[in-house]
């Protein structure tokens, strides 16, 4: 890593016009508003026939790329390598297909724009292991929440909750250094110093970054509110199951790529606002809830196998 600024060396909060002005500046994500939409199609049909949707799947090499090392992770235990790629569709499966259909090009235009900032390597793939396990963890929670999901919605949210910290890695790259080296005991107080240095936390910048896109209000409310759920004015069960999923996804060990947080002690997520709103004083339900999410956080390393 760089030498790091200290905090006393990095100015004031900027205004809120400043603040918009440099991340209008941002460059736009062409996937945000276009998402592989004629693979989603053929992966959300019952008839879909897996040589179809190989076909579509080999015109894209990066997305052809992933999904043979993710199929040939120790995940799914295979004896023998697997080179084909409608094999490989026929091992994966249409749910983890279309998750891995939403991530790619997401992750490919995030890569192009995070390599024109000053951080490692290993810091994005911290952050990209973060992100797709805590989406995973997300589609996980709100499978058994009060509302109804029908697109990628559940696990999109999850991707995308940390998108505030890889545009401030192009819009303020100083702060988010200082940020990166100051050790913090929790997300809250990550968030507290991103508002001391600039004026937004990095999910402020986030839900407005995706706002920019004329993106769906789940998605924006999701990310904006994903660190204070009972904050949102809607939208507020897939905040927090955004904010439980990422809390489990420290606590097994996969950090958020920059920041220095102290270790997530165990079951501390049962004390979440986004746990409360989920479950509520509901005891027989949250420990039900809590060992489903057990069983998922055992096999989450291997799950992420291939992904990044």
């Amino acid at each position: 890593m760089p030498n790091l600024p200290t905090l006393a060396a990095v100015s004031a909060p900027y205004s809120d016009e400043d603040i918009r002005r440099r991340l209008d500046a941002c460059p736009k994500l062409p996937s945000l508003e276009s998402i592989n939409r004629q693979l989603t199609s053929l992966v959300n049909s019952e008839q879909s026939l897996t040589s179809q949707i190989a076909d579509i799947i080999r015109r894209d090499p990066s997305l052809s790329a992933r999904l043979l090392r993710m199929v040939n992770s120790v995940y799914f235990g295979l004896s023998a390598n697997v080179s084909s790629i409608e094999e490989a569709v026929f091992f994966l499966g249409l749910r983890q297909l279309r998750e891995l259909s939403r991530a790619t090009p997401v992750i490919e235009d995030l890569t192009r724009l995070q390599s024109s900032t000053r951080f490692g390597a290993d810091l994005w793939k911290n952050l990209w292991n973060h992100s797709i396990g805590t989406a995973m963890l997300t589609r996980e929670i709100l499978a058994s929440a009060p509302i109804t999901v029908n697109d990628e919605t559940d696990y999109l949210v999850g991707l995308l909750h940390n998108l505030g910290k890889i545009i401030m890695a192009y819009a303020f790259p100083e702060e988010l250094m200082a940020v990166a080296s100051t050790p913090l005991g929790t997300a809250a107080e990550v968030c507290a110093l991103e508002r001391e240095l600039i004026g937004w936390d990095h999910a402020q910048i986030g839900g407005y970054y995706l706002e920019r896109h004329h993106l769906t209000e789940e998605l924006v409310f999701a990310v904006r509110y994903h660190n204070e759920p009972d904050h949102a004015p809607r939208q507020q069960i897939l905040a927090a199951a955004v904010q439980v999923a990422e809390c489990l996804v420290r606590h097994s060990g996969i950090a958020g790529g920059f920041e220095q947080i102290a270790p997530v002690a165990e079951d501390s997520w049962q004390n979440l606002p986004g746990w409360k709103i989920l479950y509520g004083a509901d005891a027989a339900e949250s420990k039900l809830a809590r060992a489903s999410l057990q069983n998922t956080l055992l096999r989450l390393p291997a799950m992420l196998g291939g992904l990044i």
